[in-house]
């Protein structure tokens, strides 16, 4: 194996995962389903990271995804079969680890298989000397040139720890078509097949806003980019698979995630102000005209703390008075506890209706949250208390769990080193160590001028209704920070939401996100708009016990919020 494409002017590029714990099958799907000439996998989130890193505490030869070395061991043997490359970040705090065990596994099947991985990105044992505190896990974001120089030495197989998730697209794609490092177009392009693939079924019908047009979405096949030798790319899914690719389902990738127009990324920064898309025929999706631009001179490190200890009870509140039964239980629990943690939340959820048929339906739920360096504090101390109540407060007391002990929690930063303080090295199939330089024509990010926005259109009738009438939309998290991006199908409609939905209505629409930053950036080549939220999810996932953790509801909650809509661009 170890040979891309034989069309020197087009590869077919498969994935296969989007997150660790995605579905198993999908391996052996695509390489069952139709012709690729690589399959990739995305298997590290921010949060991952931090798992992982509990992992390596606990046995220091662990720290990759144990899930992939499964599916290599179920099929291995096809992909050599059917000559499709293997390109994966599942390595992630133990690249080296995982390229060992894979070799084990290819070895127990009687299978010749060159495996190759990156590795660099690890900066945990440098932390403090980069400025970075000291963290758990420390990796900085690396490029796709490593996985290059491997791809080009003839791997089967390769793994890599913290590269960006467009990078084992971008790697393939510029290794067969002999891309430099200036090429910043092609490259950008690639990274934007990249972004869309990368999260697997959310480019094929997965977490759509408009669902209930894809008819009976079933079992969404898992996305193909077809990149093109000038970076352009087409994004279907093989014949027969659930799930459907629409400029809408890829859109709504493209706006997955991201902040200002300009996406940087350690080999380009790609502008996402020029994309265009367009609908190809069934099931294919064009992409093209993207632009790119010399890369900052600075990586992103994801830096993981373990922060203390949580805790959490939550109360139901049955019938009436739920105003006042909660502030009994607030106010007891917070006297009868010996030592008050570092940090105590509550949260009230009026999920209860007035006159309500069943039980559930007349209740709500109060939830009491902490946190404390001392697990002891936020322990059977906190939560043996919290049922203590259960005779001695509100009437009908009761809970939704058991008392129990409090549990790790971790902390989210991003940081930033310069490029030149990074190693980059490409381990081959041989052990030979080849260095990876990194970039040297480099542009410091800079804000892209809002563009000019269309006239505001006379206003005729309206109708209230919810926004998401006629807005798609798609949500994140970026550590603290959460993103929601929302696009239209009209130029009529596009009009009057860049007009209307501003940073202020957005806030006042969203109440929760009114007293923190919000900024907006205009996309006009998609119709859409980016909603960055600073400071939403307080310190990342792991930390905040927020409803919605890594704000994926929050672009359906902003659609469900009602406006005065132009009648004309109703359905």
């Amino acid at each position: 194996m170890g040979t891309l494409s034989a069309n020197p002017d087009l590869i077919r590029i498969g994935n296969c995962s989007g997150f660790y714990g995605d579905r198993r099958s999908a391996m052996r799907e695509m390489l069952e389903g139709g012709e690729l000439d690589v399959l990739t996998g995305d298997y590290l989130a921010e949060l991952t990271m931090l798992i992982l890193g509990r992992d390596r505490m606990k046995d220091p030869s662990l720290g990759y995804a144990k899930t992939f070395v499964r599916q290599i061991e179920e099929c291995l043997g096809l992909a050599l079969e059917r000559n499709v490359q293997i390109v994966a970040n599942a390595g992630g705090l133990n690249p080296a680890g995982l390229a060992e065990r894979l070799r084990k596994v290819a070895a127990e099947l009687g299978l010749d298989a060159k495996i190759a991985h990156v590795e660099g990105d690890d900066l945990v044992g440098r932390a403090g000397e980069l400025g970075l505190g000291q963290p758990l896990t420390a990796n900085a974001y690396l490029g796709a040139w490593g996985i290059v120089e491997c791809l080009n030495s003839g791997a089967d197989i390769v793994v890599t720890g913290r590269v960006t998730d467009a990078s084992v697209i971008v790697g393939p794609a510029a290794a067969h078509f002999g891309w430099g490092r200036s090429d910043y177009d092609e490259l950008a392009g690639a990274v934007v097949a990249g972004h869309v693939i990368e999260c697997s079924t959310q480019a094929t019908g997965g977490n759509f806003a408009f669902f209930k047009e894809l008819g009976d979405l079933g079992r969404p096949g898992f996305p193909i980019a077809e990149i093109r030798r000038d970076g352009s790319s087409v994004i279907t899914k093989h014949d027969g698979t659930g799930g459907t690719v629409t400029v809408d389902t890829v859109e709504a990738q493209l706006m997955y995630e991201i902040q200002s127009a300009r996406y940087a990324g350690p080999d380009v920064t790609t502008r996402l102000d020029s994309i265009q898309v367009s609908q190809e025929a069934p099931d294919r999706v064009l992409i093209n005209g993207v632009v790119g631009e010399a890369p900052p001179p600075q990586l992103k490190v994801s830096l993981n703390t373990l922060g203390g200890f949580r805790n959490e009870m939550e109360f139901i509140l049955t019938g009436l008075d739920i105003d006042a039964k909660a502030e009994l239980a607030k106010r007891q629990l917070e006297a009868w506890l010996p030592v008050r943690p570092a940090e105590l939340s509550w949260t009230l959820a009026r999920v209860d209706r007035p006159d309500a048929e069943t039980e559930e339906q007349a209740s709500a739920l109060l939830r009491c949250v902490v946190r404390d360096p001392d697990p002891n504090k936020v322990g059977r101390e906190f939560s043996n208390v919290a049922v203590e109540l259960a005779l001695a407060s509100y009437p009908g007391a009761t809970f939704t769990s058991l008392p129990g002990n409090g549990s790790p929690y971790g902390v989210f930063t991003p940081g930033f080193v310069d490029a030149n303080e990074v190693p980059h090295v490409a381990v081959l199939a041989d052990g030979t160590r080849v260095d990876i330089a990194p970039a040297t024509d480099t542009l410091e990010l800079a804000p892209v001028a809002e563009p000019q926005l269309p006239a505001s259109p006379a206003i005729g009738e309206t109708t209230r209704a919810p926004l998401g009438s006629i807005v798609l939309a798609r949500s994140g998290d970026k550590g603290g920070d959460a993103n929601i991006g929302l696009w239209v199908r009209t130029d009529a409609q596009w009009e009057w939401l860049v007009n209307t939905l501003t940073v202020e209505k957005l806030k006042e629409l969203l109440p929760e996100t009114a007293p923190l930053e919000v900024t907006r950036h205009v996309l006009p080549n998609l119709r859409a708009l980016n909603f960055i939220i600073s400071g939403l999810l307080g310190k990342g996932v792991a930390y905040q016990a927020r409803f919605d953790p890594q704000a994926k509801g929050l672009g359906e909650w902003l659609r469900s919020r009602h406006l005065d809509i132009p009648t004309e661009l109703l359905p």
